[in-house]
């Protein structure tokens, strides 16, 4: 094993086994549940979407977008193929076979993006505990989910200014 693929293993073993305490499971169950094809994040800005009138058209681009970039990292997904890790157990149970990169992660990293542009601030702190609920519930690797938060937050980046040429202020 290299020097990478074995910090991977080590780091997941280590925060898999905080889902040992029933509290630690319980939100890292709900957080993945919540972000599964980005649900939480897309339930997010059609909600805000809909009673923020002035921003409505932002909010709709900011959601596409995230919906965006969660398709983008399935396509990555199908491509690379990484297993998910053997050699725990985990708490949920997944969509798919294939782990690298997270679209959990993908999907929180673009909203966050967007959703700080629009100034929801504490969407960061909600991406980064969806994120790191996908290492306590053992489904994917810490590259895994580093690789998807960069490829949603760089998408999201990328997009931005559309997002933004949907606001009336």
């Amino acid at each position: 094993m290299d020097d990478l693929e074995d910090m991977d293993h080590r780091i997941v073993s280590a925060l898999r086994a905080r889902g040992t305490d029933p509290r630690v499971a319980g939100a890292a169950r709900a957080l993945s549940w919540a972000g599964e094809h980005g649900a939480l994040w897309l339930a997010a800005g059609l909600t805000a979407a809909a009673v923020d009138a002035p921003r409505r058209t932002a909010w709709l681009r900011g959601t596409a977008l995230t919906a965006g970039a969660h398709v983008v990292s399935m396509g990555v997904k199908r491509v690379v193929r990484r297993p998910r890790p053997a050699h725990v157990v985990p708490l949920v149970r997944t969509a798919g076979r294939h782990s690298f990169p997270s679209s959990h992660a993908t999907s929180a990293a673009a909203a966050a993006v967007v959703f700080g542009t629009l100034g929801v601030r504490a969407a960061w702190p909600l991406a980064a505990a969806v994120c790191a609920s996908r290492l306590v519930v053992g489904v994917h690797y810490p590259s895994d989910v580093a690789a998807g938060a960069a490829l949603g937050a760089l998408t999201a980046r990328l997009g931005t200014g559309w997002v933004r040429g949907g606001t009336r202020d």
